[in-house]
């Protein structure tokens, strides 16, 4: 099942170029997903009851263009594989048009929540998602290299709004906070995520910076240099 919901592209949503950031499209997607769960009953609420929760473990984002302020689009999303504790998903947003300008894919593992534990997705799960068909894009592997020689930067502290219902860093915030790292003048040609670990409240987050010619690795590590999430920002 194809889900999807209809937008336009806020103040609040852009940057100084009044181009939607990459935060916000990350945004939309998990929303979109969110609000593909609940429509099929299976819920944020429904699996906190059930002591589960799906959560993200990479993402693949290739943006075409980024919507500009005041634009209609429309973000879509559905699963494609269910395989032992993961789940694969893609993602797309398109214009008025119907052309697709940004596209993604994901993949997510089901967790218990009681042992913090990958465990099998369930009947329920499966019954409750239709399968659709991939979509067609040049995929990338899930993990992604450490970067060799870093520049480790200042380190700072996880704070409350960084945190979603999980009580952990929400998938999104971990970008934005990569994003920094960036030059004005660096044009996003794709975007990999990695999740290794929860960063929590007050938690030390130490970004290490590493350059290749087209390619930006951001690695959000702990005081020992372990990663929570490893960034890669490729030029466009």
């Amino acid at each position: 099942m194809i889900y999807g919901f209809d937008s336009r592209i806020r103040y609040s949503e852009v940057d100084l170029k009044l181009q939607l950031t990459l935060g916000s499209v990350i945004d939309y997607f998990q929303d979109c997903s969110i609000f593909h769960s609940e429509s099929v009953g299976l819920g944020v609420e429904h699996l906190e009851k059930q002591h589960r929760a799906w959560m993200l473990s990479a993402w693949q984002i290739v943006p075409k263009r980024f919507p500009r302020l005041g634009e209609k689009v429309r973000v879509e999303t559905w699963p494609y594989d269910f395989k032992g504790f993961y789940g694969s998903r893609n993602f797309a947003m398109t214009d008025e048009r119907g052309e697709r300008i940004i596209w993604a894919n994901s993949l997510w593992i089901y967790v218990d929540t009681h042992t913090g534990r990958p465990t099998k997705i369930d009947e329920e799960q499966a019954r409750g998602y239709v399968l659709e068909e991939k979509l067609p894009m040049d995929y990338a592997p899930r993990k992604i290299s450490l970067p060799g020689e870093a520049e480790v930067k200042e380190g700072f502290s996880v704070v409350k709004h960084h945190l979603d219902t999980n009580h952990h860093v929400n998938n999104a915030q971990y970008v934005k906070m990569a994003e920094e790292y960036l030059p004005d003048d660096f044009s996003v040609g794709q975007i990999r995520v990695e999740y290794r670990k929860e960063a929590r409240l007050h938690d030390l987050v130490v970004p290490r910076v590493a350059w290749e010619e087209m390619c930006c690795t951001v690695a959000l590590s702990d005081e020992k240099g372990s990663p929570y999430a490893i960034v890669e920002f490729r030029r466009l």
